[in-house]
């Protein structure tokens, strides 16, 4: 079995790797990068920002990778096939497809855009707004002039698309959202800061990035599992003078994916890839790309190829 993973560098300079793709050959216990993410044509503003890749997702024999505001298909042997920009796109995080849809997490703008797999090109776009108690989904043309201010105020950064809906979430959406279509309610509630929140079994699974620990919880309360990542001796990290509030630090957990109903992989930086084992509540591998503190996991999928 195979994972496949993008990382984004915080506080890169220009001219240094800000990021890449990394294929993880779980029997074989061998890390591959088929991609290395550098180009000067990059926002070098703060954290994390425009550099380094995000979500990935697959449909017809393509990966499907998103930077900050660009989505890119590649060959399974990491050939460029086309790439895709829109103007409602911007600091893009988890992709998800469904059917001939793929759907894109725009943080900057609190929406979701869809794009056609088939036409390709983007054809609808959904705003998440909070009012007052209320969420409110407000459809919108990804190429009109009425689109969305650029706000970030949820921060999303996380969807799921099923037959039944869209899972939303993000750092400040207070939980897991569900888009049925027509109107959005809450599915489950989250604490503050969380990543890649996603159905799971009876409940939901996630990263709780604030606490350092993955978590599934089931909806009746009867199963609450925290898992800690992975923390190093200070005297084993690189690249320290980057690390402070604005940059990166370690421990955060980012990249979540499910390998079965047992097994979970999720993410953490410095760029580590643990295989977590639900029932046992324990960690059952860990693999570390680098100790450079800057490097964070951002995506992670089971490898279909």
């Amino acid at each position: 079995m195979k994972l496949i993973a993008t990382s984004v560098v915080r506080g890169s300079f220009q001219g240094e790797s800000h990021g890449g793709v990394y294929l993880l050959d779980l029997d074989q216990q061998q890390v591959t990068q088929p991609l290395d993410w550098n180009t000067a044509d990059i926002d070098w503003q703060g954290r994390g920002w425009d550099r380094g890749l995000r979500g990935i997702a697959f449909h017809a024999g393509l990966v499907y990778i998103a930077a900050s505001d660009e989505l890119f298909a590649y060959t399974p042997d990491f050939q460029p096939v086309g790439s895709w920009r829109n103007p409602y796109l911007k600091h893009c995080h988890e992709i998800s497809v469904h059917e001939n849809t793929l759907f894109l997490t725009s943080t900057a703008y609190d929406s979701i855009l869809g794009f056609d797999l088939i036409e390709k090109k983007f054809n609808w776009a959904l705003h998440v707004d909070l009012e007052g108690l209320n969420y409110k989904g407000s459809i919108y043309d990804p190429y009109g002039d009425e689109g969305p201010l650029s706000l970030n105020k949820l921060h999303l950064n996380m969807v799921t698309a099923t037959t039944g809906g869209l899972y939303i979430s993000g750092r400040k959406s207070g939980g897991m959202l569900l888009f049925n279509g027509e109107t959005i309610h809450m599915s489950a509630m989250l604490p503050p800061g969380t990543h890649n929140a996603q159905p799971f079994r009876e409940g939901v699974l996630f990263n709780d990035s604030d606490s350092d620990v993955v978590r599934y919880a089931s909806r009746s309360g009867d199963e609450d599992r925290a898992l800690k990542v992975p923390l190093y001796p200070s005297s084993d990290l690189t690249h320290q003078d980057f690390d402070d509030s604005r940059t990166a630090r370690q421990g955060f957990a980012r990249g979540l994916c499910v390998i079965n109903e047992r097994l979970i992989a999720g993410g953490s930086s410095p760029s580590t890839i643990c295989v977590h084992d639900l029932q046992e509540g324990k960690t059952a591998l860990k693999v570390n790309l680098t100790m450079d503190i800057r490097n964070a996991v951002h995506g992670l999928e089971v490898w279909p190829y």
